[in-house]
């Protein structure tokens, strides 16, 4: 062999074995593709503004009438969530998604059932519940000079920002409470860490299911237990959405808002297409986190599976009509279901409570100091 012919022979296997590295690279190819990962590490928060964010997350008068706090829809006792099939919203309307837990949610990729806000920003997803019509419909200036009227604000805000009570800031302190709301003593977490006694046998089967035959990983996986993607599974419409006028007539202003054109003659959730407008979106939405699942209950965006059994039948046969996310009936028996759900069980810590106490008080300042 001649040095041209020897140079061009080794050219060509170094370009072969740089595209291979790069496709590899590219592609994950050569690594497992899923991975179950234990909660992401606390971010750091400032703990004044924490605590200053604590009180304001509980208290009422960030609500347009002063009847409800993020904790009326965020039940501490109910996973963080409020337990309905679908939420409440303010007086006056009825919200026609089902309410998703706060924990964990500043790991999150995505806020809302339809990703229309990132979880990175979660100054702006505070701001976003707190001024929407259907959550608690506050008008930021009332809300500033309601704190005004309270010392103990004015001091809280004093120590967390520097200054007096203002929106931004309200945003900022709420946020960082936020960060601090994370699942702890997590069965699965503790496995991961090498403590095989953390998972029951039934779990570990369970387990094994979730990451092989079942499938569950290829949408459920990393830290949070989602790839952060939105998926059409075909879960059915709940016909509560539509049967009751102030659920309907909510869900008809908030599409008309996204600028969806036919939101008057809707009769289903078109879920991340609103926001994006792409059809390929339709009737998609957010993978939820499974963590904390025994709290949150009912299920999927409009609460419309009461147990973790039906989520896992309604999957054993291949999602629903309308499933566009690849699902395929699982063909699971009734043991290797059972062994399922109780791996589901096992992404739940302990409960995690929190109570300020009563909100502090109105009291009468001195003019000019207010």
């Amino acid at each position: 062999m001649n040095g041209r012919r020897r140079g061009f022979l080794l050219l060509s296997v170094t370009a072969l074995i740089s595209c291979v590295a790069l496709v590899c690279e590219r592609t994950g190819f050569g690594e497992e593709p899923y991975k179950l990962e234990p909660l992401p590490p606390a971010q750091s928060v400032n703990p004044e503004q924490a605590a200053l964010g604590r009180r304001l997350f509980f208290d009422p008068r960030l609500s347009g009438d002063g009847s409800m706090s993020c904790a009326t829809c965020h039940k501490p006792d109910a996973g963080w969530a409020d337990g309905l099939p679908l939420s409440i919203g303010y007086p006056g309307s009825l919200y026609f998604r089902n309410t998703p837990t706060v924990l964990n949610a500043a790991h999150g990729a995505y806020s809302y059932w339809d990703g229309r806000l990132p979880a990175a920003d979660l100054p702006t997803v505070v701001r976003d519940h707190l001024t929407e019509a259907h959550f608690l419909q506050l008008d930021g200036r009332l809300g500033i000079e309601r704190l005004r009227q309270i010392p103990e604000y004015e001091e809280g805000f004093k120590k967390a920002f520097g200054g007096v009570p203002g929106y931004g800031k309200i945003l900022n302190a709420v946020a960082a409470y936020l960060k601090t709301l994370r699942s702890k003593n997590i069965p699965f977490d503790r496995f991961l860490a090498g403590e095989e006694s953390a998972l029951s046998a039934d779990a570990k089967t369970g387990m094994d299911l979730f990451k092989g035959r079942a499938g569950c990983i290829r949408c459920h996986s990393g830290g949070m237990l989602s790839d952060g993607r939105f998926h059409a599974t075909g879960a059915p419409e709940n016909p509560d959405v539509f049967a009751t006028p102030e659920r309907h007539i909510t869900f008809r202003r908030f599409l008309k808002t996204l600028g969806v054109s036919d939101y008057a003659t809707l009769r289903e959730d078109i879920g991340r297409s609103a926001v994006t407008k792409e059809p390929q979106d339709r009737n998609a939405f957010r993978t939820p986190t499974l963590r904390e699942l025994t709290r949150t209950a009912p299920y999927m965006h409009n609460g419309t599976f009461k147990s973790l059994d039906d989520v896992v039948e309604f999957y054993n046969r291949g999602g629903g009509k309308e499933n566009r996310a690849g699902l395929k009936p699982l063909g699971l028996s009734s043991r290797e279901k059972k062994a399922l759900v109780e791996f589901l069980k096992s992404l739940s810590g302990d409960e995690v409570l929190d109570d300020p106490g009563l909100s502090p008080m109105y009291q009468v300042r001195t003019l000019g100091k207010n």
